[in-house]
Parts: C-alpha cells; structure tokens; sequence
C-alpha cells in the first residue's frame, strides 16, 4: 500500500497556490476554480476548497523529508514562510537525530520540516 494523495482544506485557493507553488516550491500538476494538485516526490497534494462545513477544518500535519534542514529553514525563511520555531532535536536513535521545524501555510495549517543529521 501507498499513499498516493493527501488532501488540505483552503480557505482561499488562489492564495493557497501561491503558497504551495512560490513560497514551498512544489510543482503545480493542474488546478481548477476549487481545487489545485501538486507533487510531492511522487505523492500529490490536493489543495481543495471544503465542499461541505464538516470538511473545513485543518489539516493533519504534514512532515516535509529534507536533506538540510538549516538550509531549507533558511531558505523558506527568505521566502517568506511563517516558522512557529526554529530547527531542533527530537529524538536520537544510534548515531542519528531527527530535527524538525514547524509552519504555517497561507491556510493556517501547521506543516514542518524533517530531517535525519548524522552525528559521528
């Protein structure tokens, strides 16, 4: 089994993509007036403005890999991303930590960063 889409409710979707596409750098598949897709390394994200009151909530969050997390903290900082933190350890496992950094979308949805750095 995979994933093979994960689904965020908009409040607005022209700003939405803008955040996804400009800000996050994600590639934008296609769009229509109330629904926008995009790829993630193989996975889509479907940005959809809510059909019914009971969909109009947040999003589960969602753990961006990356391969530098300073680096991309850095970079989508400049970019203009709203960080709630800054990137910190949260766990040890052998000779690896995970850090991680969360933010928030032009929706109001709490996202973050990921990422593995080997300590030697």
């Amino acid at each position: 089994m995979k994933i093979g889409q994960i689904g965020i409710p908009v409040k607005e979707i022209n700003r939405a993509i803008h955040f996804y596409k400009d800000l996050l750098g994600l590639s934008l598949l296609f769009n229509t007036s109330n629904m926008a897709f995009f790829d993630c390394d193989g996975t889509r994200i479907m940005l959809t403005l809510p059909e019914r009151e009971e969909f109009a909530h947040p999003s589960s969050v969602i753990y961006f890999q990356v391969d530098d997390i300073r680096d991309s903290y850095d970079d989508l900082t400049e970019r203009g991303i709203p960080f709630i933190d800054e990137p910190h350890s949260v766990s040890k496992i052998g000779n690896t930590e995970t850090w991680m950094v969360f933010f928030k979308d032009s929706e109001d949805n709490t996202h973050a960063l990921t990422s593995g750095i080997e300590k030697v």
